[in-house]
Order: C-alpha cells, then sequence, then structure tokens
C-alpha cells in the first residue's frame, strides 16, 4: 500500500517536473529543476515499508546486512555506519589516535566539508592547494605544509574525480603518516581501474543528498586494519548488552549510529547502485552535448588515471574575466527561473573558524580561483534534455550581462 502510493506520487511529481509548454513558440516551461532529486524506486520503499512493519527501527540487523553489502562492495574488510561523512572522518580521526598537538594536512576546496572533523578532534588543519584540473589535493603542495607534527594527509575526491592517490601513498609512506581518504563525493569512481574508497587506510563515504546513493543522511567509513575498525565501533554507539564490558566501557561513545531505516534504504539503493550511476552518465552525455556550444566555460576535466568519475555535481568553470560577483549573479539568474544552482565551494581557509588559525584569502591560489568561478548545475536521474538545455540556454544569457566571450581557462 504505502509502496505503491509512493511510486505514484513520484511519478506524478515527475510528470508535472518534466511539463512542456510552449508560450508563443519562445518560452519553453520545463518547471522546476532541483539540485538534486534522490532515485527512489518501489524496491526502496518496500525495503523502507519492511522495517516499519518489524518491531525494529532502531539499528540492527538491517545496518549490520548494510555493512558487510558496503564492505563487500569495496573489497574491504571492515565498514562502520555512521550518521554523517563528518561524524565518520572525526571517528576515523580519533581511532587513529589523532588529536590535540597533531596536524593533519588536507585541501581547502570541497562541497562537502568534511575536513571540519580535523577541529572537532582538536588537532590543526593544515590546509595545501589543490591541482588546477582535477580539483584535488596536490602531492606536491602537501608535501611542502608537512612538518614534525603532521600526523596524517586527507585526500579527497573532490565532485568525484578521484585525487592522484599514487602519489598521495608514496608520499605517506615516506613521511610515515596515516593517509585518510575522504570519498564523501564520489561513490562509484574509480582510479587506475580500483574504486575509491580502497586507497586510504580509512576511508569516509556519505550518504545524505546530493549523493547518488542516499538514506536520508549517514555516511560509512572503511577499513582492513581490525583495531581501527573496533575503535570506531566503540566510539560509534554501545550496545546495551557491551555496557557491562570493561574494554567497550573504557571509550566514551558519541552514539553516533545509523537507524534500520536508514540502512535499509542505503541498502537498496546499494543494489540499484550500477543502475542508478549509469542513468546519471546519460545525463552526463546530454549535458556534456548542450555544453560543447557554450564558449564561455569549461566543462568536468577528467584526468588520464581517472578510469571512471561519476559526479557529485555537474561542475562547470567560467572563464577568467568571470568574477566571483558575476559568478554569483549567474546562479541568480538561474535562481530566478527556477533553476538550482549553487557556488560548488566556499572555500574553508576563508571561513571565519579558519580565521581563527591564521588562514587569508590569498593563501591558497588555485583554490580560490577555482572557487570563484564554479557553478554546480543541477544533476540527477530524473532530468530530461530540454530541461538540460534550458538551464545551458539560461546559462548562457545571464553571462552574456556579466562577461560574454571570457578566456575558457
Amino acid at each position: 500500500m504505502i509502496a505503491a502510493q509512493g511510486e505514484a506520487q513520484r511519478e506524478a511529481q515527475t510528470e508535472v517536473a518534466q511539463t512542456e509548454v510552449v508560450d508563443d513558440g519562445d518560452v519553453l516551461d520545463v518547471g522546476t529543476i532541483p539540485l538534486s532529486d534522490p532515485d527512489i524506486t518501489t524496491a526502496e520503499l518496500a525495503a523502507v515499508e519492511a522495517v516499519l512493519r518489524s518491531p525494529r527501527v532502531s539499528g540492527g540487523a538491517v545496518v549490520e546486512a548494510f555493512e558487510a553489502a558496503f564492505a563487500h562492495y569495496l573489497g574491504r574488510d571492515y565498514a562502520i555506519a555512521v550518521p554523517s561523512g563528518t561524524l565518520g572522518l572525526l571517528m576515523a580521526l580519533e581511532a587513529h589516535g589523532i588529536g590535540p598537538g597533531d596536524e593533519v594536512v588536507a585541501a581547502p576546496y570541497s562541497f562537502r566539508e568534511t575536513a571540519h572533523a580535523i577541529s572537532l578532534a582538536g588537532a590543526r588543519p593544515v590546509f595545501a592547494d589543490i591541482d588546477y584540473w582535477a580539483g584535488t589535493l596536490s602531492p606536491e603542495k602537501a608535501a611542502a605544509r608537512i612538518t614534525p607534527k603532521t600526523r596524517a594527509l586527507i585526500g579527497g575526491n573532490s565532485n568525484g574525480h578521484p585525487a592522484d592517490w599514487a602519489a598521495l601513498r608514496a608520499l605517506a609512506t615516506q613521511h610515515g603518516l596515516i593517509l585518510i581518504e575522504d570519498s564523501t563525493e564520489a561513490i562509484g569512481s574509480r582510479y587506475q581501474g580500483a574504486l575509491v574508497g580502497t586507497f586510504g587506510d580509512t576511508a569516509v563515504f556519505d550518504f545524505s543528498q546530493p549523493l547518488p546513493l542516499t538514506c536520508g543522511e549517514g555516511g560509512m567509513v572503511v577499513t582492513n586494519d581490525v583495531d581501527i575498525a573496533m575503535a570506531l565501533r566503540r566510539r560509534r554507539t554501545h550496545r546495551p548488552h557491551e555496557r557491562t564490558s570493561v574494554v567497550v566501557s573504557g571509550t566514551p561513545p558519541y552514539q553516533a549510529g545509523m537507524s534500520d531505516l536508514a540502512a535499509a534504504l542505503g541498502l537498496a539503493q546499494l543494489r540499484r547502485l550500477d543502475e542508478i550511476l549509469e542513468r546519471r552518465r546519460l545525463v552526463q552525455h546530454l549535458y556534456f552535448k548542450h555544453v560543447q556550444s557554450f564558449e564561455g566555460i569549461k566543462d568536468p576535466y577528467v584526468g588520464p588515471d581517472a578510469t571512471e568519475v561519476n559526479w557529485l555535481f555537474y561542475l562547470v568553470q567560467l572563464g577568467t574575466r568571470f568574477s566571483r560577483s558575476s559568478r554569483d549573479a549567474i546562479i541568480e539568474d538561474l535562481r530566478v527561473e527556477q533553476v538550482e544552482a549553487v557556488a560548488y565551494s566556499h572555500p574553508l581557509h576563508l571561513q571565519r573558524h579558519y580565521f581563527d588559525l591564521g588562514y587569508r584569502r590569498g593563501d591558497f591560489f588555485v583554490t580560490e580561483k577555482v572557487a570563484d568561478r564554479a557553478v554546480a548545475l543541477p544533476f540527477h536521474t530524473h532530468l530530461s534534455e530540454d530541461q538540460i538545455a534550458f538551464i545551458v540556454g539560461t546559462m548562457k544569457d545571464a553571462s552574456i550581462n556579466v562577461g560574454a566571450g571570457a578566456a575558457i581557462y
């Protein structure tokens, strides 16, 4: 009953969103176009309904099944479900013994600001600039930021593009550092043929919107180290039968578990992940087709070692003659036309908390240059070609008002 009603509602919403009404041959009404829209089918609705009809909705057997399936998907030994990528990274840092007095090198550029966990753990975030093309942490610039206090490197697969994991692993090994992989934006992407999430000593995923695999809110930490896995579980939650354990109760937990409801949704989405990613790739190809006529922007870059990239957003870079304010004006024009677009990144080092650590504008030239001109466009499986054409056309029209003919690079 619930599943049938939910599917009917989904079909009705999709039909409304994709309505095309031509007015005098000039105006195409494509409806409100959201930045993200989860790919939910009757399989997900049935999985959630089954949990709702069960005697348990809090964390239990379904969470354990999701963890086992996710570990199998990546070929990792352990997977620990958490409420978010940031909390997952926080617990991972603590599990590795990182805290006050330690430094962690990371990039200040991302959409999912999991790097806040460094400060939450009491360590000092030491930012290093990014590669201009890939948007990921530059190994050369990270090397220059390593000090005797450095304990770990955090490499992020920004907007789905894999970082240079071979170079980051070599750097971590050379200096005896922990390598943590932030894959909160990149599920399904591959580097040199291997899935992201398999390169770090520990890797972190996020399952909130706008990720392709979403369970509302949630995340997963994966590792092959049994001691790290046990430390993560102790920090996450203490179950009733564990509270008398001297070992377990020696660590105060965050009580940061995942519910069976969220896990049921995540497990159903994981089973359909290949299908979801393939449908998103079709949308990507449609974007690419229409963006080719737009000379003022650079479409997403794919590096030579990136075997497969599954984008978080369709991210475009405005030309160098566009300013941050003109980027914002374009986003506002899109919003007026009921297209939800956003600035991909507000660099961490320019946020108020990090000013207290001494960071200022001008510290990371590449990050600031890229972030000031990056526009994240709607990207999900419910987009029609007419909607994509409308998004790109609207952006082209808006750009004429603020910097027509800008250089692409």
